[in-house]
């Protein structure tokens, strides 16, 4: 059974791994990787502080949150469902 993942086979893969080593040398790979990782990182925790921010702003000036709850809970049921028995990592 041939595992798809975003639509990019096995092969393609390899060849996309191949042309990263030509390019950029398997020494800097580990370096690149880690400066992608942290980029995310910092990506997820800026977001994470604006919604706190909007959060803590609305219940301030008295707006009901709790329907972005519902809205959020209603998504991750999609999510679940669309993925079906692949599961990320939370």
């Amino acid at each position: 059974m041939n595992t798809i993942f975003l639509f990019i086979g096995g092969p393609e893969i390899m060849v996309i791994g191949l042309i990263v080593v030509m390019l950029f040398g398997a020494d800097k790979i580990p370096e690149i990787a880690r400066g992608l990782g942290k980029g995310m990182r910092q990506l997820k925790d800026a977001t994470n502080d604006i919604k706190r921010e909007i959060n803590e702003t609305a219940e301030k000036q008295g707006i009901d949150t709790s329907i972005t709850k519902e809205i959020t809970e209603e998504i991750n049921k999609v999510k679940d469902d669309i993925t079906g028995p692949i599961k990320r990592n939370r």
